[in-house]
């Protein structure tokens, strides 16, 4: 067994309900250590001198790297790295690692999912049904809340990689016409400005990242220059949207309606003015939309890339 060989997972119930194939990560590890969840107090202990830690969402900070010399990998069993320090990993020379691309088929699945139920209104026949309303009815059928198409309108789409590409080929096969938005400080060819999108789109959808330059960005001046009617959908980061104005905008009117898979603080352990506000046209899903056995399993194979990578000397999926 190489001195390399012990791992420990921090928070493995965060990936894994009892579904997942552990077996590629146990085919790199001489001894795979697994939590279920690891509380901040308990960080230094749960490490406790391995040298390959997982993480999907506990922190790792300088003073836990600098507690911890005999760490030389932290693999993320996600994408997003802003639980790890990275600028301390660089410093004292420790590999990180995360997962790319995995989510893909979920989460663009689940965002045509978001647009469908509020472009036909399925929450509100749902609950319809559920109070006897259909049973009640005079007619055959109950058409009590307009009911739109998805063919022929327009979705704007804000963060055009991976899973923007994948949300924009579905979207076309509804019948959509795709127009990507350049985010900030990224302006290229063939996209249009923030403001020129939201004027054109009856649906926007959310793929970008959260970083200084987009956090805030769907705020009140940006909702109200969609068109009356439109709706928005977001799968990417809660801090990207401003969550008050957006409650604003639905009470309004001006939104025909929105809905969201992220919040600003996950989870919404102290409320939040969305959860609270229990609107009709707001469909709110628990940051699950990456979250299919397959997508968690690709997380699992993929981990076992990057170790076999860094114990053969190659680089896989390198952030630091």
């Amino acid at each position: 067994m190489s001195e390399l060989d012990s791992i420990v997972f921090l928070d493995h119930a965060s990936l894994d309900l009892g579904d997942l194939d552990l077996d590629p990560l146990r085919r790199q590890a001489g001894h795979l250590q697994l939590y279920p969840a690891t509380a901040p107090e308990q960080v230094l202990e749960h490490i406790a001198g391995h040298p390959v830690v997982i993480t999907n969402k506990v922190v790792i900070d300088d003073a836990v790297m600098q507690a911890c010399p005999n760490l030389r990998l932290i693999l993320v069993a996600a994408t997003g790295t802003n639980n790890v320090d990275l600028d301390a990993a660089r410093r004292r020379g420790i590999t990180v690692c995360n997962c790319r691309g995995y989510g893909t088929p979920s989460v663009a699945q689940h965002t045509l999912m978001l647009m469908l139920v509020l472009i036909t209104r399925f929450e509100s026949y749902r609950q319809a049904v559920r109070e006897g309303a259909w049973q009640r009815s005079s007619q055959f059928c109950l058409l009590d809340f307009p009911i739109g198409e998805l063919h022929g309108r327009t979705l704007g789409i804000l963060g055009y990689g991976e899973l923007g590409q994948a949300v924009g080929r579905l979207a076309e096969a509804f019948g959509m016409r795709v127009l990507v938005g350049a985010l900030p400080g990224r302006e290229s060819s063939g996209r249009l400005a923030l403001a020129e999108l939201l004027e054109q789109v009856d649906v926007l959808s959310l793929h970008c990242p959260l970083t200084e330059q987009t956090r805030g960005l769907i705020d009140a001046a940006a909702l109200a220059r969609m068109k009356p009617g439109s709706l928005l959908v977001n799968t990417a980061r809660g801090g990207i949207v401003d969550e008050a104005a957006l409650l604003a905008a639905l009470r309004s009117g001006h939104l025909a309606g929105a809905a969201t898979d992220v919040l600003v603080q996950e989870p919404p352990v102290n409320g939040n003015p969305l959860l609270d506000a229990q609107l009709p046209n707001l469909v709110i899903t628990p940051h699950s939309a990456w979250g299919s056995r397959e997508a968690r399993q690709r997380i699992v194979g993929q981990m076992a890339e990057n170790l076999a990578g860094f114990f053969a000397g190659q680089s896989l999926r390198v952030v630091s």
